[in-house]
């Protein structure tokens, strides 16, 4: 049966093929990476687990996500765009049902692995034809990239809902029934997102790829890294540490669902600043935001103050992913959109590799889960003064880009 197409023709049906596109983004970052935070304190008490073997489980996940990114640009030339966000989108699939099969932490290793991988080559091939169809839309161009982020949102939404609850139903040692209640959510989720065919541009087709060259962006490159690392960690302990504090699994549920609510939030409140703000502006606000989330979030002993927290953190933390993407979209011609997003991808994947390893290595060494979120709260707010000084790019020259074979599909 041939899938369905969404014609690229008017702001409406921009708008719904963007939302069927972040289907890809719920799929392989907010449940494939993300859900293991609301599994984490049940399989660390029952797999006996340290921080530091909890954390590195996350960087695996990340090394995968590092290798997907890397390798988008060429699967997108080899299976197209939409073989690629649903091919990566599947990988999420079956690498959430395998680790629903087995406590071996080798395997979970292996599966978190191809989670990475295919998680990274769907984010960055959606996010590629999302910046294609906001080039179309010009006036709404901001939000359209906005748009595509509120699928990262969407996925802690859901296994905030459903988690949780699910853990506290059926008691300690149940996480491998988290993993496949999220694995049919996924299937489910994918089954969706292969009924629509995105039709690339004719323009498009047939332009060659060249690769966005990283010396003009080097600062804010740096800068997304940092917010990487910061972001990653406070994500993969948050609920560790709220439970720690006393935090039941409703206040749990509710403050990653606000987390998820704020993301699919974001546009709303945030393709302004995208749209308004010049070179590393937006993305510094959007970081500095960030920062103040996770430090009221920290400090506070008052759980609404948490859950705001957790609100506004969810919403500048996708909002700053749309910045960067739209940041490559306005600064670079779009042979070079593929490139550009994969190594923002990349960035974001290196940090990713860093966080959680360090964080639970910070926590074992010091006895203090507290101190080491804290000091990755801190990253957050260097990220956000370095961004300030990444300004636009002076030309969209030859100078920006370096030819690179193969053609875009």
């Amino acid at each position: 049966m041939e899938p369905q197409r969404f014609p690229e023709h008017g702001v409406w049906r921009a708008v719904a093929t963007v939302c069927v596109l972040a289907l890809a983004p719920a799929i392989g970052v907010g449940i494939a990476r993300f859900a293991y935070s609301l599994l984490l304190p049940d399989m660390r008490g029952s797999l006996g687990w340290t921080y530091a073997a909890a954390g590195f489980m996350n960087t695996v996940n990340a090394a995968g996500y590092l290798i997907g990114a890397s390798i988008a640009a060429a699967v997108m030339r080899r299976v197209g765009q939409h073989g690629a966000i649903i091919y990566g989108s599947l990988a999420c699939v079956l690498a959430l049902a395998l680790s629903a099969m087995t406590g071996n932490f080798t395997v979970l290793c292996v599966a978190r692995l191809a989670a990475g991988i295919g998680g990274a080559v769907a984010f960055v091939a959606g996010g590629v034809a999302t910046v294609r169809i906001a080039q179309r839309h010009a006036g709404h161009a901001a939000f359209l990239v906005s748009l595509y982020y509120i699928g990262p949102g969407l996925g802690i939404l859901l296994s905030g809902i459903i988690t949780p609850a699910l853990l506290v139903e059926l008691g300690p040692g149940s996480w491998w029934i988290g993993w496949s209640v999220l694995a049919v959510l996924t299937a489910i989720m994918c089954a969706a997102l292969a009924l629509a065919r995105l039709e690339t541009p004719a323009s498009n087709i047939e332009e060659t790829q060249v690769r966005a060259a990283l010396r003009p962006m080097l600062i804010v490159v740096v800068s997304y890294c940092l917010f990487s690392v910061g972001t990653i960690a406070y994500m993969t302990f948050m609920i560790a540490w709220l439970a720690k504090v006393g935090a039941g699994a409703t206040a749990q549920a509710v403050f990653w669902s606000l987390l998820g609510l704020g993301g699919i939030c974001s546009p709303f409140l945030w393709s302004w600043a995208i749209a308004a703000l010049s070179g590393g502006r937006a993305i510094a606000m959007l970081t500095a935001l960030t920062f103040v989330a996770a430090a009221i979030g920290l400090s506070a002993d008052l759980r609404i103050v948490q859950f705001l927290s957790a609100f506004m953190f969810g919403s500048a933390l996708l909002a700053v992913v749309a910045a960067t993407t739209a940041f490559v979209r306005q600064n670079y011609p779009p042979a070079a959109w593929p490139s550009g997003v994969g190594v923002m991808t990349v960035t974001f994947g290196l940090g990713q590799m860093i966080g959680p390893v360090l964080s639970g290595t910070i926590s074992d060494w010091s006895g203090n889960l507290a101190l080491a979120m804290q000091a990755a709260t801190a990253l957050l707010a260097i990220a956000a003064v370095l961004a300030l000084f990444q300004r636009d790019l002076v030309a969209l020259s030859s100078r920006h880009t370096k030819p690179v074979r193969g053609r875009s599909s």
